[in-house]
């Protein structure tokens, strides 16, 4: 998926976040996505999901996406159901034809098999990270969009994150990903996004891809 931002600028009253947006992203390609604390980039990617309206510009994404997987501070999980039912309500709202064979599929790859059947208010902060990164993983988006998904996993689980969202790349994803923890995935970031003072700098070459990533031998 081609992932363009025009001109784009955004204000909350009289505070500008950012102005002036402007850079293309293709198929397959995962950008890390910097800045300082307020420079913008929970902002951009909810503009990018579609989830806030930018005060001019915009962005437009091709083929427009049917699906597309945001997972943030705040895991979008429904608390009174288990992980199954969960993921199970995903799979019918996307009328996945294989859905109950994908649901094992992702709760085994998560570590979440052995809690599957219990409610997801029991679970705790890292296991819910992991619930919404397999609710990701069922519906394999061609738009990853990543606001700091570390948060509350464990290191293993962190580098799972990592081999899944690799694994998603190669498929042609194009991911977006702020993480606390940049050097670990700029290991498998194709290109830099930097926010500061209002304005933002890609670098990197499109298309390019580091020689060695780490990822699933």
């Amino acid at each position: 998926m081609r992932v363009a931002v025009r001109e784009l600028a955004k204000w909350f009253d009289s505070r500008r976040v950012f102005q002036g947006l402007d850079f293309a992203v293709g198929p397959g390609e995962l950008v890390l996505l910097l800045g300082p604390n307020g420079s913008g980039k929970s902002t951009l990617l909810r503009l990018i999901a579609g989830l806030a309206e930018p005060s001019s510009g915009e962005v437009v994404c091709e083929p427009e996406p049917s699906r597309i997987g945001y997972m943030g501070h705040r895991p979008s999980v429904y608390p009174d159901l288990s992980g199954w039912e969960n993921l199970r309500f995903w799979a019918r709202l996307y009328r996945l034809r294989d859905g109950e064979e994908r649901q094992r599929s992702v709760l085994e790859r998560t570590g979440l098999a052995p809690v599957m059947l219990e409610p997801a208010r029991h679970y705790s902060r890292g296991m819910l990270q992991r619930l919404s990164l397999a609710r990701i993983l069922l519906i394999e988006p061609p738009l990853c969009l990543l606001d700091e998904p570390e948060t509350g996993l464990d290191l293993e689980s962190q580098e799972m994150l990592r081999l899944e969202m690799a694994d998603r790349r190669e498929a042609g994803a194009t991911i977006f990903w702020v993480s606390h923890s940049p050097d670990q995935v700029r290991r498998l970031a194709d290109r830099e996004l930097l926010l500061k003072q209002g304005c933002g700098r890609l670098t990197g070459t499109a298309g390019s891809r580091p020689t060695s990533k780490g990822g699933r031998a």
